[in-house]
């Protein structure tokens, strides 16, 4: 049995997202160390409370890692396993592959997240759109002064750049036949060329960062940016600045788990998306959402049964 570890992006942010992990007693040192990140507040608090303060990038990125390295230490997963996140997920993949400290993961996220600010500036976001091939996203983004940020498949991607040309996209992307295209809860051009201050920033914050040698078992780590394997850490931490600025291949992280021979796939963090275009891009495996479960015992029996 091999299982694809998925590690979920900004987005889907909300009220219940920690609701399998709040009290499992190995977990807590994670929300421990984010809670000072928050203004002193708990991650579990902040969710609870709702409202938009759940979908600032900076508070987003850390809730993201959170997520994931909860949700990941309560498990203790220690069987054959492939990791890859998406976007700020990328990031948390470093720490479920046991390459960067935990605490280390959830300051390189608010880091990140300031860089991004800083680049971005106001008036900027993302949109995802789907039924339209990537060529023609690709030429239509271009049109409208707009970057093509993620390949998500064959016919989906994510596309960057001011929050009103987006707009004006959607319109044009609908009347073109995309089956979906909607503004992201996400106020940031994440992936596109807009951010290349915050990619030298990031790399700077990297350059100070203190490397682990993998525990023996631990998952093999993809980059989010093209589906490698990082085996030299320099190449995989350049990889982790780039993509900030850089269009991301998901398709190729999916087809590295499929190769990988994934016949599991649980993504952890908060929604239900990367599962989503992993039961189409993986076919042949079992995907589910941690959401999708009732509890961590339940995920427990479903990755270990024959």
């Amino acid at each position: 049995m091999s299982v694809a570890i998925l590690l979920s992006g900004q987005g889907g942010q909300h009220p219940g997202m920690f609701d399998l992990t709040a009290d499992h007693p190995a977990a807590q040192a994670v929300f421990s160390a984010a809670a000072p990140l928050l203004g002193g507040t708990d991650p579990r608090d902040l969710v609870r409370s709702g409202g938009d303060a759940l979908h600032a990038n900076r508070a987003g990125q850390i809730l993201c890692c959170t997520a994931a390295l909860a949700a990941w230490r309560a498990l203790g997963f220690a069987g054959r396993a492939i990791v890859a996140g998406y976007s700020i997920g990328d990031l948390a993949a470093w720490g479920v592959a046991g390459r960067i400290a935990e605490a280390e993961i959830l300051a390189l996220a608010a880091k990140r997240a300031e860089a991004m600010d800083a680049a971005s500036g106001d008036g900027f976001g993302l949109a995802g759109i789907r039924g339209l091939g990537l060529d023609a996203l690709d030429a239509l983004a271009g049109r409208h002064h707009c970057h093509l940020a993620i390949r998500n498949a064959p016919d989906s991607g994510v596309v960057g750049g001011r929050r009103d040309a987006l707009d004006a996209l959607c319109r044009e992307a609908a009347g073109a036949g995309a089956q979906r295209a909607v503004l992201l809860p996400v106020h940031t051009p994440s992936h596109t060329p807009l951010l290349a201050e915050a990619s030298a920033a990031f790399r700077s914050a990297l350059g100070a960062v203190s490397l682990n040698r993998p525990p023996a078992g631990a998952p093999r780590l993809v980059s989010g940016l093209d589906g490698a394997t990082v085996f030299r850490p320099e190449e995989g931490l350049g990889k982790l600045a780039r993509q900030i600025s850089h269009t991301l291949d998901w398709a190729a992280c999916l087809e590295a788990c499929r190769e990988y021979g994934a016949d599991r796939v649980l993504e952890l963090g908060p929604g239900h998306a990367l599962a989503t275009m992993a039961r189409t891009a993986l076919p042949d495996a079992r995907v589910h959402a941690l959401e999708e479960f009732r509890s961590l015992d339940g995920v427990t029996a479903w990755l270990t049964q024959p």
